[in-house]
């Protein structure tokens, strides 16, 4: 049987969401002025709120309110990649590279969430 995290730096899906955040920030730095109120903050708040939800989930105490948590993390991700295909689309930035991190980050998600539900209460 696997070892129980003890913290969320632990978790893979953490650690991967986090850098993923960061990878954000770097790249909406060279977006347009006029989009720092718009999609430069909107991609960054989506993309803070996956590492942030799983954060806050993992302190909860039982599996619904866990899965609560992950599954706003699963939304957030679901609207930063769509934010990644516009900012794609409107030449701001080539987000190839982002949009299969978080393709992974959502799988990984996906998994943890899955076991959690097998797991007993």
């Amino acid at each position: 049987m696997a070892e129980k995290s003890q913290s969320f730096r632990d978790v893979l899906v953490w650690r991967n969401a986090h850098a993923f955040t960061l990878a954000v920030y770097r790249c909406t730095e060279a977006f347009p002025k006029h989009e720092l109120f718009a999609l430069t903050s909107q991609l960054r708040r989506s993309a803070a709120s996956i590492p942030s939800n799983f954060v806050e989930g993992f302190r909860k105490r039982t599996k619904p309110d866990k899965l609560r948590f992950y599954n706003i993390a699963q939304g957030s991700a679901d609207e930063c990649l769509y934010q990644l295909i516009l900012a794609h689309d409107l030449r701001y930035a080539d987000t190839a590279e982002l949009q299969a991190d978080l393709e992974r980050i959502s799988r990984l998600l996906q998994g943890y969430i899955n076991g959690l539900e097998r797991r007993g209460t």
